[in-house]
């Protein structure tokens, strides 16, 4: 508790000193009202075990657990916030951690854009991952990446957010609505949508004084979205983005969150 205490100050000090006393003041007001409205609202707020958004991961999951031998992959499955999926899988599945770090539940190191380069054409029946797309510098490549090493028929699900704070910077590069699947995940591609559902319902409260921005908190909007497609064919030999994350990029997604 102490050590937390003692970070809680260096933060408030250090936020200070670079912002000045008048805009922490501004924060931490704004923050305590925010809160407030918080808790007055939590008898309206959704609970998760009636989110919709979540069923789609747990079907599947069990999709997964009802295939014969089936192999697994989970991009982005470094344990960096005690969450491990791999328990969720029975025992007769072969399951693989991937991740762009070493770590916890990792068994292959590597980028997602190139997939191929560590696995063969279709050597799984299921690729999954959770909150990694809005990282991915190139998701598209990852979507011909995945194709290449699913088998035909093979399942994917994905989840990630329309709208979310930044994060893991300087990798946070996207937001997906549920349109934004229409187009990483169809014919062209090589996959058909089974199902695609948005969740965990906000508000967006604007900090501005813009009559543009004034009345956005009318509109509700989600947090959450989650897709499961299943390969149906091919990817159009003509989606072709032949540069690496390397050549692209001069960072690199920070080692020790996600």
């Amino acid at each position: 508790m102490f050590k937390d205490f003692s970070r809680l100050v260096t933060k408030i000090r250090r936020f200070i000193r670079q912002e000045g006393f008048a805009s922490f003041f501004r924060y931490a007001l704004i923050a305590f009202v925010l809160k407030l409205t918080d808790l007055v609202l939590y008898p309206f707020k959704r609970r998760s075990v009636d989110e919709p958004f979540y069923g789609v991961f747990d079907r599947f999951v069990a999709n997964v657990n009802r295939m014969a031998q089936p192999a697994v992959l989970e991009i982005g499955s470094r344990n960096v916030s005690g969450t491990v999926r791999r328990a969720l899988f029975s025992g007769h599945v072969a399951y693989t951690g991937f991740d762009i770090h070493a770590g916890e539940n990792v068994d292959v190191v590597g980028d997602a854009h190139s997939l191929s380069a560590h696995f063969p054409d279709q050597q799984y029946d299921a690729v999954f991952s959770v909150s990694v797309f809005e990282h991915l510098a190139m998701p598209w490549k990852a979507i011909v990446e995945i194709n290449r090493i699913l088998k035909p028929g093979g399942l994917l699900y994905i989840s990630t957010h329309p709208v979310w704070p930044p994060h893991e910077l300087p990798w946070d590069f996207w937001r997906f609505s549920g349109e934004t699947f229409k187009v990483l995940l169809n014919a062209h591609t090589g996959f058909e949508i089974v199902e695609c559902i948005e969740g965990n319902p906000a508000r967006i409260v604007s900090l501005s004084r813009d009559p543009a921005t004034a009345r956005v908190y009318r509109s509700r909007i989600n947090q959450s979205v989650a897709v499961l497609a299943r390969k149906c064919g091919a990817t159009d030999s003509r989606l072709v983005w032949d540069i690496s994350t390397q050549e692209l990029l001069d960072s690199m997604y920070p080692a020790g969150i996600r």
